[in-house]
């Protein structure tokens, strides 16, 4: 149903997870825990499956803040739980917030700053990694909450891979050459979120070894993960949280 990234174990009122598309009640093709409300699938059973998987990381549905995603890079500052709108980074530093994005294919990041107690979630597509909608969440929590990025620790979640995000010039001129590769044979190129969005949280402060990728592809592993891309737009969408428990 979800994994929980390593990087956050040693924080034992942290929750930080990421969700799979196993466990869950919508049928095919949004099978099984599709988490996203603006996917196409019965709302009702994406309440289920978003009540199942909150309650499976003892998180009160209620506790959670999300926002319908608009890939720009709009940071929303989660004062209180709810569903917003125009947001594709939340921030918080209450307990019991829990900040929320959801993705399927685009690279989810979350952020923890170990002395503030402060958290971060990101759905960062090629866009808002074009627009460094990372650095912009480090720089707003920097400003917001007194945030050191030395005292941060981040996961670059599971997203499509450098060898499946093929692009055409209109996209890949957008990146600097250490993030794409071009492919003569089929005369496009390939972009490397991960790669791009690691390198914004290096450049902000974070520390590499304060840094984990996910090793997992939404495209090369789809049978655990959707791929809005793999699967022509009718699929379902993980969910990655983060938030401090009382």
């Amino acid at each position: 149903m979800f994994t929980k990234p390593k990087i956050f174990q040693p924080f034992p009122n942290l929750i930080a997870a990421e969700s799979t598309r196993h466990g869950g009640y919508s049928q095919v093709p949004y099978t099984s825990l599709n988490l996203g409300l603006h996917s196409g699938d019965e709302l009702e059973t994406v309440y289920k499956n978003r009540d199942k998987f909150f309650e499976a990381l003892t998180v009160a549905t209620e506790n959670v803040a999300y926002s319908y995603q608009i890939h720009e890079d709009k940071i929303l500052i989660a004062t209180e739980a709810g569903a917003y709108e125009g947001y594709d980074a939340l921030i918080s530093n209450q307990a019991e917030v829990f900040v929320a994005v959801t993705v399927a294919d685009c690279t989810p990041i979350l952020i923890f700053d170990a002395k503030q107690n402060a958290v971060a979630a990101i759905h960062a597509g090629w866009r808002g990694t074009v627009l460094e909608i990372v650095a912009k969440t480090i720089s707003k929590m920097q400003a917001t909450f007194g945030t050191n990025p030395a005292d941060c620790f981040a996961y670059i979640g599971t997203c499509i891979d450098e060898c499946s995000f093929e692009v055409g010039e209109e996209v890949a001129q957008n990146f600097a050459d250490v993030y794409k590769r071009f492919d003569e044979s089929k005369n496009k190129y390939f972009v490397d979120l991960k790669k791009a969005n690691k390198a914004q949280l290096l450049a902000c402060g974070v520390p590499e070894n304060q840094i984990e990728i996910s090793e997992f592809s939404t495209v090369l592993q789809n049978e655990n993960y959707f791929s809005h891309r793999k699967e022509q737009g009718k699929t379902g969408r993980m969910l990655a949280l983060i938030g401090v428990k009382k």
